[in-house]
C-alpha cells in the first residue's frame, strides 16, 4: 500500500470536521455539506480513530472542540481559507476587483449604505459585495475579506483596526414623548419597552442598560423583536422606547421620526472596528475600500458625542 505523502487522513474526513467545529453542530454541518446526520458523525469517528484522540465534545445543543480539536481546526480553517483565495484568484484572472464586506443589518443599512454614494464618485472600478446578517456564523472566512464590528477590538485572527466610538440613550417618537413628558430615566421599567432579540453578544438590551443605569428593573414592561431595523420602526409607530445606538439612529433624531426620551445616556461598551484575516493578505480592492472607510472613520472621529464626549 503506498503511503499518502503528507500522512494525512482522507481530505473528505477533514473538510465535514472543518464544518461540524465552524458550526458546532453536526447537523448544521450536514446540511451544508448535503449529507446526513449519521454520514458526519461517521466520519469523526473515523477521523478520532486515526488521530487517536477525540476531537469534540459532545453535549445536548451540539459539539465543542476539545483542545485537539480547537488545534486541528485553527490550521484547516487558515488553510481552507487561503485556498479558497487562490480558486477565487484564478476563476476570476489577474484583474478581479472585487471585494466582500460583512457587517450588521443595522450598521449596513443606518451607516455604511448611505455613505457608499462617497464611494462610488471617487472609486469606480471596484466591486463591493455586501454580506449583511445579524448572525456571524453566515460570515464565512474564505469568502469575507473586510468585516464591520462592534466589540472590545480583540478578536481571534483577526486583525482590528478601530474606527470610533458610540454612545446609548433611549428613544421613542415625538407623540410618544409628548403623552410620557414627565418621565425619568426611574420611570423607563414601567413603560412599554422595545428590545432585540441580538445574536451577538456585545450588543446591549434594556435589562444590562438598565443595570448600568443604576435604575431598578422591577418587572420592566420589554417587548422582544428580531431586527433593530424592526424596532426603529415600532418605536416610531408609537409603540414604546427603543436603546438608541448614536451612530444609527442619528439621521432618525435629525429628520424627527425619533426623538431623545428622558436624560440617560450611557457610553457604549465597546467601539466599531474594521477587521480582516491576520493570516492572509488583502487584495488591491480590499485596500482601496479599507482606506476609503479609514477617511470616512476620521470623519466621524471629529465630531462631538452627545453630552460633550469627545471621540477618542
Amino acid at each position: 500500500m503506498v503511503r499518502r505523502f503528507y500522512d494525512l487522513p482522507p481530505l473528505t474526513a477533514l473538510a465535514v470536521f472543518e464544518a461540524c467545529a465552524r458550526h458546532s453542530s453536526f447537523k448544521l454541518a450536514a446540511a451544508e455539506l448535503n449529507v446526513t446526520p449519521g454520514a458526519v458523525s461517521r466520519q469523526i469517528k473515523a477521523i478520532e480513530e486515526d488521530l487517536g484522540v477525540p476531537l469534540f465534545a459532545r453535549r445536548a445543543r451540539g459539539v465543542t472542540p476539545t483542545p485537539a480539536g480547537e488545534e486541528l481546526y485553527a490550521v484547516l480553517a487558515t488553510g481552507f481559507s487561503r485556498a479558497s483565495d487562490v480558486i477565487r484568484s484564478i476563476r476570476r484572472g489577474d484583474k478581479s476587483r472585487n471585494v466582500i464586506i460583512a457587517c450588521s443589518d443595522v450598521f449596513a443599512t443606518m451607516w455604511l449604505i448611505p455613505r457608499m454614494p462617497d464611494f462610488w464618485r471617487n472609486v469606480g472600478d471596484v466591486t463591493v459585495d455586501h454580506l449583511i446578517s445579524d448572525d456571524v456564523r453566515t460570515f464565512r472566512r474564505a469568502e469575507v475579506e473586510l468585516r464591520i464590528r462592534h466589540g472590545l477590538g480583540a478578536w481571534i485572527d483577526e486583525t482590528a483596526e478601530f474606527l470610533f466610538r458610540d454612545c446609548l440613550y433611549p428613544v421613542c417618537s415625538p407623540r410618544f414623548a409628548e403623552v410620557h413628558s414627565d418621565a425619568t430615566s426611574q420611570a423607563l421599567p414601567r413603560l412599554p419597552l422595545i428590545d432585540v432579540n441580538w445574536i451577538d453578544p456585545d450588543w446591549m438590551g434594556w435589562d444590562e442598560l438598565l443595570l448600568r443605569a443604576g435604575i431598578r428593573q422591577h418587572a420592566a414592561n420589554i417587548r422582544r423583536l428580531g431586527k433593530f431595523s424592526v424596532a426603529l420602526q415600532a418605536a416610531m409607530a408609537d409603540q414604546g422606547v427603543v436603546i438608541g445606538w448614536h451612530r444609527m439612529v442619528q439621521p432618525l433624531v435629525e429628520r424627527g421620526q425619533l426623538v431623545r426620551f428622558t436624560e440617560l445616556l450611557i457610553p457604549s461598551p465597546g467601539a466599531y472596528y474594521l477587521t480582516w484575516n491576520t493570516n492572509r493578505d488583502l487584495s488591491a480592492a480590499a485596500i482601496v475600500l479599507r482606506d476609503w472607510i479609514r477617511r470616512v472613520a476620521e470623519g466621524e472621529r471629529e465630531a462631538a458625542l452627545p453630552g460633550d464626549a469627545r471621540l477618542a
